[in-house]
Order: C-alpha cells, then structure tokens, then sequence
C-alpha cells in the first residue's frame, strides 16, 4: 500500500467496534535499498519494542479494563505498522467484548502478525505493573556538550569517524530529532550506542546526531540508517544501536539493531 494512503496527516473517524482492517503496513524494503542493503541480507539483529499505553475493553459484565502493552516486532519482518493505523485498531476494541486480559492479548499478537508478516510478541500488562523502572542508562557516556564545529542540520554522515586502538563504549545523546515523513512533526529520542571498535570521534558523533534534525524518516528507518552508518563509516567489531522514542498519541517505538543476538531495547527512560 502506498504510504499517501496511511490515515497518518489524515482526519480519522473513531472507530466504534473491532476492525483489524484498521492495521497499515509499510514496507521496510524502499528504506533497506536507498541505505544500499538488499536481498534479505541485513547485517544486523533487531527489534522494535513498542509501548502502548491506551488500552481498553469491555468485560462480559460490560464494565470496561485498561491495560498498556509491550509490543515487540522483529526486524526481520517484511513492514512496520504505520503508528496512527496502530492507535485506531487498539482504539477499536474499546466496545469489544473479551472474557480476560489473556484473549486480548492472543486477538492483539495474531491481527499485528498478521499484518506486518512476522511474529509480533504482546505482553498485556495491568496499570498498575510499572514494567522496566524508569531513569538514565547506567554507563553510558553522555556526548552532548562535546565541542563540536560547523553544526549542520541537514543529514551529514561524513562528520563520522573513528581511528586509533581498538575501545569498548557506551555512548549516549539526548539530541536525536528527526520528523514524521508523513506530517513532518518532530519525533525526539534518546540515542544509545554501545560498540568494540577504533573510538569514534565523540564530536562528529554528535554532529552527526545533530544533523538528524530535519531528516524526514520513520523511527525504525533512522535507526537503521545510523547502525548502517556507522558500521561504513567507523568499522567496529561489534555495534548495538537503541532509540527510545518519547511518546505521541499513547505510543512510543523503542527500535534496536545490534551485530549480536540477544539484544533488547533496555529500560524505559525519564521522557518516557
């Protein structure tokens, strides 16, 4: 489906009953080949973990429950679910009957697999489960005030390099902002790197990070162009690249890439 098709930018009616046709795929490919990666072969692991935080349905008694999710989608699935598609379907089992919290889940988990063509995990919480506690990355290095020259707003990922001995760090910027491709509104996050590699120079990092500004791209997209970025331009032996996305519309989107297995997007952070 074409993305100028999307309800995103679009006034949408509210959904009064359950509508899986609600759902908008987008295809990751188109991102994958302008970053030069084809066929399948991503060099990286990854997820995206998306928390929602609007969720709610009608008990067989007719009294309504609430509940927020983590969402985790593969990276390998051929599309992302377009976000605004994604808060009208939960929107839609707001008058939807369930017997418990675990039928909602199983009815969740099966239309978002569905539509993204990967196995999507649900994990259904209460409001009152806090999930992962809230606060600063431990050991990560803040790069922010890093003296940077000629702060560019436009994408730039010439300002990346790395050389010397071979370092193990964890790097992290507040600064990530980038804009909804569709309704160019800001999107902020948290960037968080973690590699083993020639040391990257901190005050192109940020220039790099910085020059994110205008760029018009997916969460899940910038991601994936930083990871790619990186691995071209700073050759580490090992990367994990994480963006904890504040929240719109009771969602955010936590994507991670990483050359090892086992990663996750780590804990939930003070803007969240």
């Amino acid at each position: 489906m074409a993305l100028n098709d999307a309800p995103l930018g679009k006034t949408s009616d509210y959904p009064d009953s359950y509508d899986p046709g609600l759902l908008f795929p987008v295809a990751r490919e188109e991102n994958r080949r302008r970053l030069g990666l084809e066929d399948g072969r991503w060099p990286w692991f990854g997820e995206d973990l998306w928390q929602a935080w609007e969720i709610s349905w009608l008990r067989p008694s007719g009294v309504p429950e609430v509940a927020w999710a983590e969402i985790v989608f593969p990276a390998a699935s051929p599309a992302i679910i377009e976000s605004k598609s994604l808060k009208l379907y939960l929107n839609s089992l707001n008058q939807a009957v369930y017997s418990s919290r675990e039928q909602v889940a199983e009815v969740i988990t099966q239309d978002l697999s569905s539509a993204c063509g990967g196995a999507v995990q649900v994990n259904l919480l209460s409001v009152d489960e806090s999930g992962e506690a809230i606060g600063r990355p431990e050991g990560f290095e803040l790069i922010d005030d890093e003296p940077v020259r000629e702060v560019v707003f436009e994408y730039a990922p010439e300002a990346l390099s790395a050389s010397g001995e071979v370092v193990t760090e964890r790097l992290c910027s507040h600064l990530l902002k980038s804009n909804c491709p569709v309704t160019g509104q800001p999107d902020w996050a948290t960037l968080l790197i973690s590699y083993t590699g020639p040391k990257i120079d901190r005050g192109g990092l940020l220039r790099y990070v910085v020059s994110f500004r205008q760029k018009q791209d997916f969460h899940e997209h910038c991601v994936e162009t930083v990871f790619t970025d990186l691995m071209g331009r700073c050759n580490p032996e090992s990367l994990t690249v994480v963006a904890r996305y504040t929240r719109r519309g009771g969602l955010d989107i936590n994507p991670w890439r990483s050359t090892e297995t086992g990663g996750d997007a780590g804990p939930r952070l003070i803007r969240q």
